[in-house]
């Protein structure tokens, strides 16, 4: 048995090891590109880790490798994609050298960055570096259409799909109740449901309220909304102002009338951000012309997913950052006039 594990750890060592002999031989691949001592670029392979594929985070990363891919002549760079558990999971890897690129929340990217939360005992990983901010992700309340749920605070007492630990959803969740001084006892009943159960469950009534943060449009919001005549629920109370004022990740968005069945109102609730990061090991002239891929061919990115349908370039390269900006991005940013 101790032999089994030996080599198992010994096979997991030298799989390290070779990745970072291999982004060192990239590192010094990009920098006689870089001082013109290479004619020709070969084609390095960056690793993006996304998340489960029935979510948004692997049809944003496929979006961003396709138009790397295509013009790879140009940077000699190629994006491959892969699914992971998400944010924390793509964080994780990029510090160890498993991935090169990942998508996370705004959340998740600063407490790393910071060491705090669940990072606490890693420490801060200062070599995180944002690329891109990607799409809003929407704190979002539904209840049923037979409902007298009408604001967060009708809550107490009542069933809720409260999610899963390490999600973005349980420690915003987590993070309002603190500010309100509740406890997850408040509840009747907290469930720990996986995203895709929380619309049959609010549909079968099992749960009084599904709480979600996503990106919109959202196919288990519109599951709830076409099957069970689900409404959207303000969140927008001074408790939560007071959240979004303190925490540099967090900002005011409103989910557009009409983008659900019966929903034909605006509704104004609180969020965070989609960003797509890497570390500061990624070399600038690498970060530079995978930004450059995403906005030179901007329309096309709008069109491969409906989250990315009311993007503005504007708006992705603004601050404040869960992450310092990395030096390529900004000098991309700054040479096409989107930073000053």
């Amino acid at each position: 048995m101790w032999r089994l594990c030996y080599t198992a750890v010994f096979l997991r060592q030298m799989k390290i090891i070779m990745k970072y002999v291999l982004r060192t031989a990239w590192l010094l691949g990009w920098l006689l590109l870089a001082t013109g001592q290479s004619a020709q670029a070969e084609n390095r392979l960056l690793s993006l880790g996304t998340g489960g594929v029935t979510g948004v985070y692997y049809p944003a990363g496929g979006a961003i490798c396709r138009l790397v891919n295509l013009t790879r002549q140009q940077h000699g760079i190629r994006c491959a994609v892969e699914s992971t558990r998400g944010s924390v999971a793509n964080l994780e890897r990029v510090r160890s050298g498993e991935l090169d690129l990942g998508i996370a929340e705004s959340y998740w990217l600063f407490h790393a960055y910071h060491g705090s939360e669940r990072f606490q005992p890693a420490g801060s990983d200062t070599k995180l570096r944002t690329l891109l901010t990607l799409y809003p992700e929407y704190f979002t309340l539904l209840a049923r259409s037979d409902s007298a749920i009408r604001s967060f605070d009708d809550l107490r007492g009542k069933r809720v799909s409260i999610g899963k630990p390490g999600s973005g959803q349980r420690a915003t969740l987590e993070t309002l109740l603190r500010k309100k001084g509740w406890r997850l006892a408040d509840f009747s009943e907290a469930l720990e449901l996986e995203p895709a159960e929380q619309a049959s469950a609010l549909c079968d009534g099992r749960i009084d309220v599904m709480i979600y943060t996503v990106g919109h449009p959202s196919g288990a919001t519109k599951e709830a909304t076409r099957e069970c005549g689900s409404r959207l629920v303000e969140v927008a109370d001074d408790d939560v102002a007071a959240v979004v004022e303190q925490n540099p990740y967090y900002r005011w968005v409103s989910i557009p009338g009409g983008l659900y069945d019966g929903n034909p109102q605006d509704t104004r609730t609180f969020g965070m951000s989609a960003v797509f990061f890497a570390s500061s090991e990624l070399p600038e002239p690498a970060a530079y012309a995978i930004v450059k891929a995403v906005f030179e061919q901007f329309d096309r990115f709008r069109r491969l997913h409906p989250a990315f349908a009311r993007l503005e370039p504007g708006h992705m390269v603004k601050g404040p950052y869960a992450a310092p900006l990395h030096p390529g991005a900004e000098r991309y940013f700054r040479e096409s006039g989107l930073l000053n």
